[in-house]
């Protein structure tokens, strides 16, 4: 008895450079009718305009909040590094404290010895030593000089870095009372339009969304669904359709591209 081979539908291969021309082929090989389909496409259209508004509503408030944070992070970092610096001219002043009690007690010892001096020769080698010594403790000295000027410098740079700091934790606490202000009053609207969002995209092959994200991102208004505005012309791009597309539009059972933008058109009565 001969047995049928069941043939495995090949899935074809997501493009992620794939736009709705490329799609219209296949558009009706769906569980979904052509016309439920591109009502749902319409319906995901709408509600990502939603979202969009609620996104406009926050403005640049979260760029601004994040660029903020770097801010003051790098301003922190800064702090961080100048007490380093600081802590580094301490131990040096220290370091060249500790030389000069070595000196002082060499030149002590030097000159001690230069009250029993034998010859000549033996003067001018222990006094020599007692200048390099000398000259040793004066280069320390202004080491120390030096280090406590620089100490007071970057003291003066820790005072103007927190300042700088305490202005933009103001910033930044005003920024985000503002932005949390704004996301309170939608989060709810915000929650309802996602679980619809995600709703509609779960009725709509991966191929579709694809090329349906793609032109979102891809065009300044974010539509890639439109519906035919003032009669004769596409609602993306708004130049003129011609009376047989008008006729496709309005079956609704037919996947119709502007061909100026690629924008899919729908029937003005999807609304």
């Amino acid at each position: 008895m001969a047995t049928t081979k069941k043939i495995k539908k090949i899935e074809t291969p997501i493009d992620q450079r794939e736009t709705f021309v490329s799609l219209q082929k296949n558009f009706a090989d769906s569980d979904l009718s052509v016309e439920e389909k591109l009502k749902t496409l319409y319906q995901l259209q709408q509600t990502d305009n939603a979202i969009d508004k609620i996104v406009h509503l926050r403005g640049e408030l979260p760029q601004e909040v994040t660029a903020l944070e770097e801010e003051i992070a790098s301003l922190q970092s800064k702090y961080a590094h100048v007490e380093e610096l600081i802590d580094g001219y301490e131990k040096s002043i220290v370091s060249n404290k500790e030389q000069i009690v070595e000196l002082d007690a060499d030149i002590a010892k030097y000159q001690k010895q230069l009250e029993n001096i034998a010859n000549s020769r033996e003067y001018d080698s222990i006094n020599k030593e007692v200048e390099n010594q000398t000259l040793l403790r004066q280069i320390a000295e202004k080491h120390i000089g030096e280090a406590r000027f620089a100490i007071e410098e970057k003291k003066a740079d820790l005072e103007d870095i927190t300042a700088r700091i305490s202005i933009r934790n103001e910033d930044l606490e005003a920024k985000k009372a503002e932005l949390d202000s704004i996301i309170e009053s939608t989060s709810k609207e915000e929650e309802v339009l996602v679980q619809k969002r995600q709703a509609c995209a779960e009725k709509i092959d991966e191929r579709t969304m694809s090329a349906y994200n793609r032109i979102r991102a891809s065009v300044s208004n974010h539509l890639a669904v439109v519906s035919i505005y003032n009669g004769d012309s596409c609602g993306g791009c708004f130049n003129t359709i011609t009376p047989q597309r008008i006729i496709d539009v309005a079956s609704n059972h037919k996947l119709v591209i502007c061909e100026h933008c690629g924008r899919i058109i729908v029937n003005p009565d999807f609304e």
